[in-house]
């Protein structure tokens, strides 16, 4: 692994005050973003704090004054109990279960700054893998610039800025313990890496998407201690110690977390309430994913008059099984190429997961965007991907700001941030051509896309007939991106030459 102090801006105590200085900026961008519009997240949370503190533990999961019931898992439950507390000397009001929809000053700020103060975790974590950045030589400017970028493209993520500032939740301290167990993963600190991973799994539970990457690397390159020449393993170098170790850390994190509630025969209960399958394929914005794209034919199949007598569409629906035999792609998860090849893994695991999975949420892109930075940095190809994920899966989430004050900083916030990953990746391989001419013509067409939903179709006579149209022309044009991306990364998992300018040990 590069050297610590090679990591920001400079080595050593430069290089640290150098990262603190762009980890300051973008808190204070998010401090700035306090006034801002919130979305019913945050009537879900505020929630959850009056249930988990007005409650006794055994009612948590069976508490439905409201609408907005608790649904993640029991890390995430004590994680609101432990906030609860620091909530009643803001304003002892929001904690309490009747209240529904208080959002009092104090409130507002409380639970702004309660996101902003957590992602501290997600700043460290930001570092630890930037320090897992190498340059091809030993010279200075190669092993601090991708470094460098990698920081910006994580720290000032346009999705992350927007969905847990803007729109409200908590994904900056969960995405840091991911990008943390990566990062203990590429340092060889396996059983780091692991208990990190179970705990996360803990918080929330659509972290079950990569799952299938880190159970098959982690048993790969550390439970076989030696490999052959061509990457497969030698069945004689399995350690039962080390699979015990590993069993023993997963076994350790489920009983902390569900224990408790199995003691009180409530398990099934929990299940019930963090996978829901009742709530229909998609959600009722439709994430651009395969399953945009499905209807979107169907639709059209039905206006021409093409309508299945059996099924009551014009193509088949689908079902929660049927989704998780697609989506899962233990196939891909091929690890023993080492940690890199882990994370294009993990990577194309959470893509799959988002393209073919139930009910899936426009905000699970980020669980695909954050990880895909780390690669970004070392292979133009992967740059090339980055880009058409990156913009078209930011562009995606919009949608989720429709008031007019956050139009303008979304349009900004955006443009910044898009603008600084082209130029800095073009830059880091400047003798590369990182898009052809028709993935270029389909990011310059967001634009026109944009000026249709956002600035034209509200002055039509369609406005009040069909209000739906500016989403249906969001989910199917950023599908078809994204859809292109899967594709391109799922080929980038073939065996190829390696290339690039940096690299992740």
């Amino acid at each position: 692994m590069a050297a610590s102090g090679a990591v920001v801006g400079g080595g050593g105590r430069g290089g640290r005050l150098g990262y603190l200085s762009l980890a300051l900026g973008v808190s204070l961008l998010k401090c700035l973003l306090i006034p801002a519009y919130y979305s019913t997240d945050f009537e879900v949370h505020r929630n959850w704090l009056a249930i988990t503190h007005s409650l006794p533990v055994s009612q948590w999961y069976y508490e439905a004054t409201s609408e907005w019931t608790l649904d993640y898992p029991p890390f995430f439950a004590w994680f609101e109990y432990a906030l609860s507390h620091i909530a009643k000397v803001f304003d002892p009001e929001m904690l309490n279960i009747q209240n529904l929809n208080y959002a009092s000053p104090k409130t507002v700020l409380f639970q702004r700054f309660s996101v902003i103060f957590t992602d501290v975790l997600f700043i460290y974590a930001v570092y630890e893998c930037c320090k897992c950045i190498e340059g091809k030589k030993a010279g200075k400017e190669l092993t601090e610039k991708p470094a460098f970028i990698l920081s910006i493209l994580l720290l000032w993520n346009f999705g992350l800025l927007i969905v847990d500032h803007i729109h409200f939740q908590y994904n900056g301290f969960l995405f840091g313990l991911m990008l943390l167990s990566i990062a203990r993963l590429f340092q060889k600190r396996h059983l780091e890496g692991a208990l990190l991973f179970a705990i996360l799994l803990h918080f929330k539970h659509i972290y079950l998407y990569v799952a299938p990457a880190y159970g098959i690397y982690l048993l790969r390159s550390y439970c076989f201690t030696a490999n052959k020449p061509d990457g497969s393993v030698r069945w004689s170098s399995f350690s039962f110690l080390r699979l015990i170790a590993l069993s023993f850390i997963v076994c350790f994190v489920s009983a902390l977390s569900l224990g408790p509630f199995i003691a009180l025969n409530q398990l099934p209960q929990i299940i019930s309430r963090l996978f829901p399958f009742k709530r229909g394929l998609c959600h009722a914005y439709w994430a651009p994913n395969f399953w945009a794209l499905y209807n979107a034919l169907d639709k059209m199949l039905s206006i021409i008059g093409i309508d299945d007598k059996w099924f009551g569409s014009a193509i088949p629906t689908c079902s929660p099984a049927l989704c998780d035999s697609i989506s899962n792609p233990h196939l891909y998860c091929d690890s023993h190429v080492g940690p890199r090849g882990f994370l294009r893994c993990l990577i194309v695991c959470a893509l799959s997961s988002f393209m073919f999975g139930w009910h899936v949420h426009e905000k699970a892109i980020l669980l695909v965007i954050l990880p895909m930075s780390l690669l970004s940095v070392g292979k133009p190809q992967d740059a090339a991907i980055y880009l058409l994920l990156t913009t078209t899966g930011h562009y995606s989430l919009f949608p989720l700001l429709f008031t007019a004050p956050e139009f303008p900083i979304k349009v900004l916030l955006m443009l910044l941030f898009t603008v600084y990953s082209f130029s800095s990746l073009k830059t880091l391989f400047r003798k590369e051509k990182l898009l052809n001419w028709m993935e270029t013509i389909y990011l310059i067409g967001l634009g026109p896309l944009e000026i249709c939903c956002e600035l034209v179709f509200p002055f039509t006579p369609w406005k009040l007939k069909y209000p739906f149209i500016p989403l249906f022309l969001t989910s199917v044009y950023c599908a078809a991106g994204i859809t292109y991306a899967w594709f391109r990364l799922s080929i980038s998992l073939l065996p190829g030459p390696a290339v690039g300018k940096a690299k992740l040990q």
